[in-house]
């Protein structure tokens, strides 16, 4: 299928669903409400049967949208790729639908997402940090953090105790 008829039938189910700038395979802009029903119709109607990534975009502090979640789908039967993009209504606070109804690949996707980013997925089954620990303040994949992070008191006292040192900065 080739992108423009994917398009006419991806905007049955989404009216506003646009094209997006892509160098490579098709992809779309989806408002966030229609996101699900979007994947679910790739998934289901057009074979895109697997989610190979699930990441987000920090467009920066001066834009809004600030974030945007996207998807970049695979069909194992038509050995092609899709990407469907859905811009965050909040700025400060990201809130993006889960797709791990879909894909059950989509949980650690996700919690990586939220961990680094700090999107958060409704209705996702657990959403917690991935890499980073639970107590950590901040999303290192923003465009506000610093290169070289922040100097700060070491997150575990023992750690601190035995090394005597406090986190330091790379440096850059």
């Amino acid at each position: 299928m080739i992108a423009q008829d994917l398009k006419s039938a991806l905007q049955t189910v989404c009216s506003e669903l646009s094209e997006r700038d892509s160098l490579d395979w098709p992809a779309y802009n989806c408002p966030i409400d229609g996101l699900i029903g979007v994947l679910k119709t790739l998934r289901d109607e057009h074979s895109f049967d697997m989610l190979v990534d699930a990441t987000a975009i920090d467009n920066g502090e001066e834009a809004s949208p600030r974030f945007t979640v996207v998807y970049h789908l695979f069909s194992t039967v038509n050995h092609g790729y899709v990407r469907v993009a859905s811009d965050c209504a909040d700025d400060v606070n990201p809130v993006a639908p889960t797709a791990t109804g879909l894909w059950l690949g989509a949980n650690w996707h996700e919690r990586e997402c939220f961990d680094l980013m700090g999107v958060r997925y409704e209705g996702h089954p657990d959403l917690r940090r991935i890499l980073m620990w639970d107590e950590y303040p901040h999303h290192p994949l923003r465009k506000d953090f610093p290169l070289a992070g922040f100097d700060g008191e070491m997150w575990d006292e023992q750690i601190a105790e035995e090394t005597g040192t406090k986190v330091k900065p790379a440096p850059m």
